[in-house]
């Protein structure tokens, strides 16, 4: 079995909060770093797929930017400048293509940067390239990227997750210290899981969504990605903020998530209270190994102090179907956009077809099955006679959810589940079947529709499959802090 995994040694071994000590303490430069880096990714990248596009020049020019800056006594713009990081293809960037995967979008250029990326170039992160995702971010195991899978660095048969697989094969490969996902209904913790890095969903309006390839608006968040709950603290403080190009954002102070990672890391849990929910904790629909790695988890976090307490969540087991209709009908409104009227591809125009005759060409041959499905899904749900039928019932059982998280926090101060029923599966196997697809998303996406914050981190590897199990923990809006507080210490008390 070939894998890809972390080197033991080098550059690419490194945390990013080790890079960024060597880097700001002129150890080595920031062009040593990524050009180690971009060596990574060349000879690793032609089995992974995680990268759709390398931007090797823009990246080193903005290393030799940190390293003039550095070299001329100045402090550095963030406390990860130099270090470099691989963004998800579903983000917009001036220097480097845009195409959620897509063949709608191959080859785009978009005209404007999105906040995270300025943020990402204000704080001096060299950006190595885009990565592969399912297109438009719908799917979950990146099979459904028009550009061909992403394949799991701890075993290439099978799948690192979805949608943000490439961001996650990335990290697991070395191939960089840190990536930006988006998480929709798990896109960012799931990949995580499945291949034993750290994924962070964000609380819903604490990140700006400006520049996004929106598909599902009232659930999808951009987030951190890394090998250590530090860095992705690090990471999350440079991304998060309100954003007057995004309504959304929200305006208050928040609580510091490295602080709350530095205090962790003693590895002390005394009065934290972790909840068990009671639908996410069974035997049926979860892969032994998975079990196994969860209850090890559980009892580790007793040891280390925390009171485990189950709670009743009822409304969780109706969230996949909830979810399912949500999640397509606001697709079917954000992808209308994509017609090619405007950008991107355009299908027919040969001076004898309506505009109507354009479009729908275009999208037949721009999009793929799984786009296609959603679009569909969501445009029924939306008609005349199935509104109140599909789509508001869906949002009450939406609001439901939001009150058994709202009960469960009154009892406990995080939540934890598995962050996924079973590791990482093999490619093609359940392409043939959507809703066993769908299901894979069954511990993350009730998180979405409360608009809650979550973090999945590495819980060691399944002894059934030996491959990685991600353990998730999930805690109140605005409080993000304690996620980073739980998962440093849980991380702590497994090295």
């Amino acid at each position: 079995m070939t894998t890809y995994t972390v080197p033991e040694t080098g550059l690419t071994s490194l945390t990013a909060a080790e890079l960024a000590q060597k880097i700001h303490s002129r150890e080595v430069t920031s062009r040593e770093v990524v050009q180690a880096h971009l060596d990574r990714i060349a000879e690793t990248d032609g089995e992974i797929n995680a990268f759709l596009h390398v931007g090797a020049e823009a990246a080193l020019a903005a290393a030799d930017e940190v390293d003039r800056s550095l070299d001329a006594g100045e402090a550095p713009a963030s406390p990860l400048a130099g270090v470099p990081l691989a963004l998800k293809d579903v983000i917009v960037t001036t220097d480097a293509p845009t195409t959620g995967a897509s063949k709608i979008l191959e080859g785009w250029m978009s005209p404007y940067d999105a906040t995270v990326t300025r943020k990402l170039r204000e704080a001096g992160i060299p950006i190595l390239g885009k990565t592969n995702l399912d297109e438009m971010a719908m799917g979950s195991s990146t099979e459904n990227s028009a550009y061909g899978p992403t394949r799991n660095p701890y075993d290439l048969e099978r799948t690192p997750g979805g949608s943000g697989g490439g961001s996650a094969a990335a990290l697991a490969a070395g191939q960089s210290p840190l990536a930006i996902g988006t998480d929709t209904g798990g896109s960012i913790r799931q990949p995580a899981a499945l291949t034993n890095t750290v994924g962070v969903k964000p609380t819903y309006g604490t990140v700006s969504r400006y520049g996004f390839l929106a598909a599902a608006s009232s659930l999808e968040q951009a987030g951190p990605t890394a090998r250590t709950v530090l860095d992705a603290a690090l990471l999350h403080e440079i991304i998060a903020g309100h954003d007057q190009f995004d309504a959304t954002t929200v305006q208050r102070e928040l609580p510091s998530v490295v602080e709350a990672a530095r205090e962790g890391a003693s590895g002390d849990l005394k009065g934290v209270k972790v909840g068990v929910v009671k639908q996410l904790n069974r035997d049926e629909g979860f892969q032994p190994g998975v079990l196994s790695s969860y209850r090890a988890a559980l009892d580790q976090l007793a040891e280390q102090g925390a009171e485990i307490v189950e709670v009743d969540c009822p409304h969780f087991d109706d969230a996949l179907a909830a979810y399912y209709l949500i999640m397509p009908c606001e697709v079917s409104s954000n992808l209308a956009r994509l017609d090619g009227m405007r950008y991107g591809l355009r299908v027919g125009d040969d001076g004898t077809r309506s505009a109507d005759e354009v479009m729908a060409l275009t999208r037949a041959a721009g999009f793929g099955p799984e786009v296609k499905r959603r679009i569909i899904l969501g445009t029924y749900a939306l008609s005349v006679g199935y509104y109140d039928a599909y789509y508001l019932q869906a949002q009450r059982v939406r609001t439901l959810i939001a009150q058994d998280f709202e009960k469960a926090f009154e009892q406990v101060d995080v939540l934890v589940t598995p962050t996924t029923p079973t590791t990482a599966f093999k490619l093609g196997e359940k392409v043939a079947d959507p809703v066993e697809m769908y299901n894979f998303d069954l511990c993350t996406l009730p998180l979405n529709l409360a608009g809650l914050c979550g973090m999945s981190v590495p819980a060691g590897f399944a002894e059934d499959t030996g491959l990685p199990v991600g353990l998730q923990i999930m805690a109140p809006a605005f409080a993000d802090d304690r996620l980073y507080r739980v998962g440093a210490a849980y991380e702590a008390g497994r090295n």
